[in-house]
């Protein structure tokens, strides 16, 4: 039986560059509507409709009803992915309490998903980091063989246990189950940071300065590996037109007290535009 998540929505910014990263997409994507009765929002931005075209209807034929998952797709040829604008605006569509900025390349234990829900849920927790901080990451050298074996063995995470390495640090990533209210309050996703960004650091550090409820649950997560882009963090940190100007951000707002963050984010112009 499925898992109550009903008033849980996961956003997913989406730009699908390479053959394992849409492999990877159609097994998480499976793994949470496999498991869960919940929300999903999907939005593609690229030059062509790569998940609407492959990964959803392999997703149909393995789930059945998706009824819960929400597709959009917007064309464009512009080489930055703007994952922070996407994420936002998935943000304001989602009508739920639990919100999850969630990467469609991690998966990890069913009971961790509803702990994080439920921290929400009842107040204890403002943002849940579904991990632990430290060597809590598993990087699983994914084949169509080991997610084919995972997605018809019960979603095992033994399966693709075996085949990762030793743990690794994970830090601020991956994934984050929030508080709707909060997310927006807190100033939702930063838009100055473009592309390939230190948003992750920022996003921990904002919310936990501004005196929300941060929270870990220390778990393995289990991080689907596939080559990287420009788009991709960090590999790409050098290349990436926008990083000289991210870095920069960052090195300044680390150094903001509380009340200099709340008069920062009180003044974007992007906050502005969605609050009205």
């Amino acid at each position: 039986m499925k898992k109550n998540l009903k008033d849980c929505t996961f956003i997913i910014p989406l730009r699908i560059e390479s053959d394992d990263r849409l492999r990877n997409v159609i097994t998480v994507i499976c793994h949470i509507l496999g498991n869960f009765d919940t929300n999903i929002i999907v939005k593609e931005v690229d030059e062509q409709a790569i998940f609407g075209d492959y990964a959803l209807p392999q997703i149909e034929e393995f789930c059945g009803d998706v009824d819960s998952l929400t597709y959009i797709f917007e064309e464009s040829d512009d080489p930055v992915f703007f994952r922070e604008k996407i994420l936002n605006q998935m943000l304001i569509m989602s009508k739920t309490k639990v919100i999850v900025n969630y990467d469609c390349d991690v998966v990890f234990p069913v009971k961790v998903y509803e702990e994080s829900y439920n921290k929400i849920m009842s107040g204890e927790s403002d943002v849940v980091y579904p991990y632990g901080q430290g060597n809590w990451q598993y990087k699983v050298n994914a084949t169509d063989e080991l997610v084919s074996k995972f997605l018809t063995e019960d979603f095992n995470l033994d399966i693709l246990k075996d085949k990762s390495s030793q743990p690794e640090p994970s830090d601020y990533g991956w994934v984050q189950f929030f508080n709707k209210d909060v997310y927006i309050e807190g100033g939702m996703e930063n838009e100055n940071f473009i592309g390939s960004a230190p948003d992750d650091f920022e996003r921990h550090f904002r919310f936990s300065t501004l005196g929300y409820k941060v929270d870990r649950i220390e778990n393995y997560i289990y991080h689907l590996e596939h080559s990287r882009g420009m788009n991709s963090w960090p590999n790409s940190y050098s290349q990436h037109p926008h990083t000289k100007n991210s870095m920069a951000l960052w090195e300044k707002l680390k150094t903001f007290s509380k009340e200099q963050l709340k008069e920062y984010y009180s003044n974007q112009s992007y906050l502005q535009k969605y609050l009205k």
